[in-house]
């Protein structure tokens, strides 16, 4: 492994000092240091600016030489394996690795800039009617896995003294039911009254403890009304509606899908489009020619 001697180590250490002290003062490192060399494994250098980002306001000079030391020995290791490498792998395999990196390198510059242009130009709206739209169209797509349930829930305290008050309020759920329910929501130990809202059965599961995968079936019906009770309360639930499994999912749960699943169609078409223009455009400027093959 390759180890730094004392003299390089008397070299770091007035490497780092005059790093620390341009890192403490905000500045950029000078041209009289930049291009000094650290370290050299055959004909390639290890320069002090390659070493001077692990560096911060505030490091010791002994944690300092640690990281440097650490750094630069990982990397002569990795140049001596690449070199040792280049020399023994087959001619071939080496063409491969080159043609791989040269096709990686080229992938994430692309894939940059078309991303680039897409966030400047892509749209970024969908509109209630597209979604409805694709939803209409799709609908067979999007089958549930999972059984939904809208729900109107109250949790109390086992020693509740007004239960059956709640219960009748909370079934009948005019707008002065709500009224009262939400006066006295302080005495609930959990509530939910939004019942618009499709939540998946095994949340559900997670708030009603006595509720499970095996029972389900008898209480979540639509229209129902439950009550079930354990050590931590009693737990008081009017099933507004239900999906069931392989049912076709409502719009209004799947709509954040349905929104990046056009969100992504339309990237993908602005890609296309734009990879035709530019070949069109290199095509006219004389940029780009295919050449006639002879039969």
């Amino acid at each position: 492994m390759f180890l730094i001697n004392k003299k390089a180590l008397r070299l770091f250490l007035t490497y780092i000092g005059v790093l620390l002290f341009t890192v403490s003062c905000g500045s950029f490192i000078n041209e009289s240091i930049e291009n000094k060399p650290v370290a050299r494994v055959g004909e390639t250098l290890l320069y002090t600016e390659d070493i001077s980002h692990l560096l911060y306001d505030g490091i010791t000079k002994a944690d300092s030489v640690t990281i440097v030391t650490n750094f630069v020995n990982n990397w002569a290791s990795k140049q001596l394996l690449l070199s040792k490498a280049k020399v023994n792998l087959p001619e071939e395999k080496l063409e491969e690795f080159d043609a791989l990196v040269s096709d990686y390198r080229t992938d994430l510059y692309t894939r940059a800039y078309k991303d680039a242009l897409v966030s400047q130009a892509a749209d970024s709206m969908v509109t209630k009617s597209q979604m409805r739209s694709f939803y209409e169209k799709e609908k067979d797509n999007f089958r549930l896995k999972e059984q939904l349930v809208k729900i109107r829930f109250i949790q109390l305290p086992k020693q509740f003294l007004n239960k059956q008050t709640v219960i009748k309020k909370l079934k009948s759920f005019k707008p002065a039911d709500i009224v009262f329910l939400d006066s006295i929501g302080v005495q609930f130990k959990k509530l939910n009254f939004n019942d618009s809202i499709w939540v998946q059965s095994t949340r559900l599961i997670n708030e009603i403890p006595p509720l499970s995968l095996e029972n389900q079936q008898k209480y979540l019906k639509k229209s129902q009304f439950f009550e079930l009770e354990d050590a931590m309360g009693v737990y008081l639930t009017k099933v507004v509606d239900v999906r069931n499994i392989n049912d076709v999912a409502p719009l209004s749960f799947i709509e954040p899908t349905i929104k990046q699943v056009l969100l992504n169609r339309r990237k993908l078409d602005y890609i296309r489009s734009l990879e035709t223009e530019i070949i069109d455009e290199a095509i006219k400027k004389n940029e780009f020619e295919i050449y006639a093959q002879d039969e």
